[in-house]
């Protein structure tokens, strides 16, 4: 089961890349290179995130069906970390703060 979520991971970083490079074409060509980027760079991100979402779950799903061992859970556990980190450095990115500070007078995505 967690290689088939890994590979549904993989697919949707796939296609955001792909989506994300053919919506900035079009967008260069109507807004400009700057505006074209940034789409870019917006819905790579979205898919990243999604995709390590995605990845977080197989590992989990993998530690819990195979073998709980506490070697298993510690290597989990920082894998988990990592892709935490991960997450909040793409959500710093596309959104300009940290995850936990939505809702402090932002506008909201």
């Amino acid at each position: 089961m967690s290689v088939w979520i890994e590979v549904v991971a993989i697919a949707v970083i796939t296609v955001a890349v792909v989506a994300a490079f053919v919506a900035g074409a079009r967008t260069w060509r109507t807004a400009g290179v700057r505006d074209a980027v940034e789409r870019v760079k917006q819905s790579v991100g979205r898919g990243l995130l999604l995709g390590l979402d995605l990845l977080i779950a197989a590992d989990v799903i993998r530690t819990v069906t195979l073998e709980p061992t506490l070697q298993n859970v510690a290597a989990l556990g920082l894998l988990v970390v990592v892709r935490t980190f991960l997450s909040w450095s793409l959500m710093v990115e596309l959104h300009g703060r940290w995850p936990w500070q939505r809702g402090r007078g932002t506008p909201q995505d």
